[in-house]
């Protein structure tokens, strides 16, 4: 189990190390090495995702290792309450930003209308935190939509496994 501990509670995960063995790792060591301390949800659309990961509370981002391959076609779907790896419009492109479904979102899997996106673990406890999470205030900030008005702090990222 891993505790995505925030400034609004903790989310308990658990990772899909057979699916997604290389998303999962990845994941692993960005906790460990604390790239994920005081990072934010930087981006909150309800009924749809919360995403964080890689910017600080000034929209800042953090340095990352190089982008790792994409296991969407793990069987995995893109259901609420997974996590999976957000990546630019290039298929090969995520590094330590990921999204957590707020419902099921479909068009999101593999073959749907690209590549997809890798699902790689799925919420064990804490849905009703990711839930506020979802439906906090948002406006945009530093040229950036869908950006929480209160920051949604990551404070850790625990590894209990």
């Amino acid at each position: 189990m891993i505790t995505i501990k925030t400034n609004h509670g903790e989310i308990k995960v658990e990772l899909f190390d057979d699916k997604a063995p290389i998303s999962c790792e990845n994941f692993r060591q960005y906790a460990a090495d604390g790239h994920f301390n005081d990072t934010i949800f930087h981006r909150v659309i309800p009924n749809f995702m919360i995403q964080g990961g890689g910017m600080d509370e000034t929209m800042s981002s953090r340095p990352t290792r190089d982008p790792i391959k994409n296991e969407a076609d793990n069987g995995e779907a893109n259901a609420r309450g997974t996590l999976a790896m957000a990546r630019t419009g290039v298929v090969d492109s995520a590094t330590s930003q990921f999204f957590i479904n707020l419902r099921d979102n479909d068009f999101l899997n593999h073959g749907t209308r690209d590549f997809g996106y890798a699902v790689f673990g799925r919420v064990a406890d804490g849905m009703d935190v990711v839930d506020a999470i979802g439906a906090v205030a948002t406006g945009n900030f530093a040229g950036h939509q869908d950006v929480p008005v209160d920051a949604v702090t990551i404070l850790e990222v625990a590894l209990d496994d």
